[in-house]
């Protein structure tokens, strides 16, 4: 099998991996004239696009999509009737560094199907990884899938040549993940992110202590992990919950949220058809909202359990708490600002900065980039009171839903 054709297969069986942003890392280039690549702001791809329209800065591929493991929700499992196919290591290396010289790519996102065992996958992997930053000196992003399992030196290894490790959680629950991969242990999953989280807090004290020594490098950019959305029964809050806990206990940088896509052959035990996509960024809405804007998991979903689709989840929580509006704008503290539909992170601090010095008006609204029509309702200005009744219409969530619009039809 040519190198072309192999590419085909294992990129192809990485498309359902949603956790490959490149963000979060040291910067590096080679201005210097020695090594390659960059991990600068702006320079990754724009040639390519995944087919839902998301540009792709990484060679994001399998090392091989053979695999030992049946997990039910996986396209490569075991007993799935799909084309195999394996690179060498050396294969890799020359398909990412010639991918780099072509400007197709900014870095490399690297994982595998297990074969032989973890140890044995893992190895591979970093293989990969070692070769180019030592033998090729590829200063480029890469984000390596972290095998369970797998020795403690092989992490560290790991750890010194990629920007960020990840290990998949994949299930919100250790009752779906034996239900759906009975071969995959949640305590061991748990336990490496563990590890990972040991070797980031050693290095980044490492990096915080004022010695001449240059720290040991393990992985800047940090771990993060993703679960499948509707592939079992779980509701959003209990999905959140989940990610909450991750988050406190491994300092994950992010949790991605990938919905459900159905398989070739796939098993009864699945869903015929795919959860909407809606849900999925509903989903990313409310884990912004846990972790840039200070709500809890209990704040954020209500009594159903699941998030409503037609508003997002901040606009939810404040039309469930009108009797904290409307808010005034030029008196209320940063935790109640970020409260506000339509004000996000960078606008409550410029609403903080600019009310220092002025009072805040309707006219400054656009200024500071937040939208009027979402916010007025719930805010009270030099110049704005809305009238007491103006919360309670029935017809207000109606007015704030967003407008539905023709979807094209690609030609």
């Amino acid at each position: 099998m040519d190198v072309q054709r192999k590419l085909e297969i294992l990129a192809d069986a990485a498309k359902y991996d949603a956790s490959c942003a490149s963000s979060g890392t040291e910067k590096r280039d080679s201005s210097d004239g020695k090594g390659m690549g960059s991990t600068a702001p702006g320079m990754g791809i724009c040639h390519s696009y995944a087919p839902d329209g998301r540009c792709i800065s990484l060679l994001k591929v399998l090392l091989t999509n053979a695999c030992n493991y049946d997990c039910l929700y996986c396209v490569n499992r075991a007993s799935s009737n799909v084309p195999r196919a394996r690179f060498t290591i050396d294969e890799l290396v020359k398909l990412t560094l010639d991918f780099y010289r072509r400007n197709y790519i900014e870095g490399l996102f690297l994982s595998s199907g297990i074969i032989r065992s973890p140890d044995y996958t893992m190895e591979q992997v970093v293989s990969v990884a070692r070769k180019l930053r030592e033998e090729h000196h590829f200063r480029g992003y890469i984000h390596l899938k972290t095998i369970p399992e797998a020795d403690d030196a092989l992490i560290v290894e790991a750890g010194k040549y990629a920007d960020r490790l990840s290990i998949n959680i994949e299930m919100p629950d250790a009752a779906s993940l034996q239900q759906f991969a009975p071969e995959k242990d949640v305590r061991a999953i748990r336990r490496t992110m563990g590890r990972l989280r040991l070797k980031l807090d050693e290095a980044e004290d490492n990096r915080a202590a004022k010695t001449r020594a240059k720290p040991h490098r393990f992985a800047p950019a940090g771990q993060s992990t993703q679960m499948i959305v509707g592939a079992d029964s779980a509701n959003d809050h209990t999905i959140l919950h989940a990610s909450a806990n991750l988050y406190g206990s491994y300092r994950l940088r992010r949790v991605y949220y990938s919905a459900f896509s159905p398989i070739p052959d796939a098993s009864r035990a699945l869903p015929l058809v795919q959860p909407p996509l809606l849900r999925e960024h509903r989903l990313y809405q409310a884990d912004w909202l846990m972790r840039f804007y200070g709500f809890d998991v209990a704040e954020i979903v209500d009594d159903s359990a699941m998030l409503p689709l037609d508003i997002d989840p901040k606009l939810a929580w404040a039309l469930r708490h009108r009797d904290r509006f409307p808010l005034d704008v030029n008196r209320a503290s940063r935790e109640e600002l970020l409260r506000v539909p339509g004000f996000g992170t960078k606008a409550v601090e410029r609403i903080i900065a600019t009310r220092r010095t002025t009072t805040i008006r309707i006219s400054d609204l656009a200024r500071l980039h937040v939208p009027k029509h979402k916010a007025l309702p719930f805010i009270v200005l030099s110049d704005h009171r809305p009238s007491p009744h103006r919360l309670d219409e029935a017809r207000l969530i109606e007015r704030l839903k967003p407008k539905a619009t023709q979807l094209g039809f690609g030609f």
